[in-house]
């Protein structure tokens, strides 16, 4: 019965990361290129209480053994990189990529961050960056004067000057790769950085093999569906309370074991 205590226990802390985890996919339901987060599970060690070899000496061979399971823990969260909906927005400074692939944020002290997450802006000084301030990768200045902004489906920007008739070229966008994107670890504000489960960023054009393309004037939504999410967090709110119920029986079993009278 103490096992028994200490196995419900360990369930219902497992069920509780689990509605963390739920709770914070449905937070960010409307989060700009948001990836949602699931718990993965794994039963703990064994207790062989009696093998399945024959102990009473004749040729009967037992067909199974007795064990006792001794109950199961989170061992990881798994980012699922699924592509959200593309919702329009009509600024030409918003963009999604349809398909594979990061946006390269450089961030202040000089390394690099990966987004899904295109709702860029341009500073006083002409540069291009995201929603915190931080530049895009490979850096792009806007000129001052410039009337309008194109970016295209493989990542050329070029915008059109005043007075001039034709558009002028002032950059790409480059897009990164991960061979296994649910091993990034995520730092906030969209943002993901490399691991070694990751393992190291490979570089492309938009549009090239392995790489999505580029939407402008378009948004990539949270990939979290609000039905999947609350059924998810109806199984985990019984299941914790299936443990809790494990508790109190274990401890009514205990105290009638204290009560009995030689």
């Amino acid at each position: 019965m103490f096992r028994s205590l200490r196995i419900a226990a360990l369930g219902m802390a497992a069920q509780q990361l689990n509605v963390d985890t739920i709770s914070n996919n449905l937070s960010n339901v409307n989060t700009t290129g948001y990836k949602k987060n699931s718990v993965e599970f794994q039963d703990l060690l064994y207790e062989t209480i009696q093998t399945g070899q024959n102990e009473s000496g004749d040729n009967v061979t037992p067909p199974a053994s007795i064990q006792i399971g001794l109950g199961s823990r989170p061992v990881a969260t798994f980012r699922s990189f699924s592509q959200g909906a593309l919702v329009e927005t009509g600024n030409s400074l918003d963009i999604a990529i349809n398909g594979n692939g990061f946006l390269q944020i450089l961030r202040s002290d000089g390394t690099y961050a990966y987004t899904r997450a295109g709702a860029l802006n341009v500073t006083a000084e002409g540069y291009l960056v995201n929603q915190a301030g931080l530049h895009v990768y490979p850096e792009i200045t806007v000129p001052a004067n410039a009337s309008s902004i194109k970016i295209s489906s493989d990542g050329v920007i070029s915008v059109l000057v005043n007075g001039d008739a034709d558009p002028e070229e002032i950059g790409h966008l480059e897009l990164a790769s991960f061979i296994n994107p649910a091993g990034l670890k995520a730092i906030g504000g969209g943002l993901f950085e490399e691991t070694e489960a990751s393992g190291a960023p490979s570089f492309g054009t938009p549009g090239s093999e392995g790489f999505g393309t580029i939407y402008q004037g378009y948004l990539e939504k949270s990939n979290v569906d609000v039905v999947e999410e609350m059924i998810n967090l109806i199984v985990a709110q019984r299941a914790y309370e299936v443990n809790s119920k494990s508790v109190k029986v274990s401890d009514e079993l205990m105290a009638m074991t204290n009560n009995l009278k030689s």
